[in-house]
C-alpha cells in the first residue's frame, strides 16, 4: 500500500469513529425510560422486538475491559427522578426503586435512604434495606446492560464522557438482591436470565430499548433468548 492510500485510510477510520460517535451521542438522547415493574410493556402479534438493533456473530472478549473507563464511582449528573440533587445516581435509584423508605441526610445528599423494602424483580423476593457497608450490600444496583458487555460491543470506543453516562443512565439500572447481582456479573442475555419469569418481559424488553438506545448491537447467541423473554409480554 502506497504513503497516499496509508494516509486516506487512516482519514476514513477517523471519520468513521467520529460519525459513529455522533450518531450515539443523538441516539442515546432518546434513550427509553426504565420499565417499572408495574408497567409490562405489551408486544403486537409478529412484531420484532429487535428491530433497529445490529446483530453480530458473537460478543468477542477483548479482556482490555476496565471498570474505571465508566468512571469511578456514581455521579449526579443523571436523568433519575431527583437528579441533580446532590445525590448521586446510586442514591437516586434507590429512592426510585425502593419502597417505605425512611432517610437520613449524608455529605451532600438530604435524602438518602435509611432503610425502606425492595420488591426484588429478579428474583421476586422481599429484601430489607438498611443503610451501612455490610447490610446495604444486600441491595445492589445493577446494570441491565452490564459495562463489560457494552465495552465488547462498542462502548470501548465512546468517548470518556459517553461512557460515563452510560453508567449512571437510570434507563439501563435497577436496584435488586445482591446475591442474583453477583450471579449476573457480567452475561449477556444467552447466559443469563432473572431467576424470575415472570420478570422476562420487562428485563429482555428493557435490555433491547438500551442496546437501540446507544446503538448496541447484540450477540446472535442472545436473540433467541431476547425473542423468548419477549413472547411473554402481553400482546396489544
Amino acid at each position: 500500500m502506497s504513503r497516499k492510500q496509508t494516509l486516506w485510510l487512516a482519514v476514513a477510520v477517523v471519520l468513521a469513529v467520529i460519525v459513529a460517535y455522533q450518531t450515539v451521542e443523538n441516539s442515546a438522547q432518546r434513550s427509553a425510560q426504565f420499565v417499572a415493574d408495574a408497567d409490562v410493556p405489551t408486544v403486537a402479534p409478529g412484531e420484532d422486538v429487535l428491530a433497529g438493533v445490529a446483530v453480530v456473530p458473537l460478543r468477542l472478549r477483548g479482556h482490555d475491559y476496565r471498570r474505571d473507563a465508566f468512571g469511578d464511582a456514581w455521579t449526579d449528573d443523571n436523568d433519575a427522578p431527583g437528579g441533580r440533587n446532590g445525590c448521586d445516581t446510586r442514591n437516586d435509584i434507590l429512592d426510585r426503586d425502593l419502597v417505605d423508605k425512611t432517610y437520613v441526610a449524608i455529605s451532600r445528599c438530604p435524602t438518602a435512604v435509611a432503610t425502606g423494602i425492595l420488591h426484588d424483580p429478579y428474583t421476586s423476593l422481599i429484601v430489607p434495606f438498611t443503610r451501612g457497608n455490610q447490610t446495604g450490600a444486600a441491595v445492589q444496583i445493577e446494570h441491565i446492560v452490564p459495562l463489560a458487555y457494552a465495552w465488547d460491543q462498542g462502548a470501548r470506543f465512546w468517548t470518556d464522557q459517553m461512557r460515563v453516562r452510560f453508567a449512571n443512565d437510570p434507563a439501563n439500572l435497577v436496584a435488586v438482591q445482591g446475591e442474583v447481582n453477583q450471579d449476573k456479573g457480567d452475561k449477556e442475555p444467552a447466559l443469563w436470565m432473572p431467576p424470575n419469569a415472570a420478570f422476562h418481559c420487562q428485563y429482555a424488553m428493557q435490555f433491547i430499548a438500551v442496546l437501540r438506545g446507544y446503538r448496541l448491537p447484540v450477540d446472535a447467541p442472545s436473540v433467541p433468548a431476547l425473542t423468548r423473554a419477549a413472547e411473554t409480554c402481553p400482546t396489544r
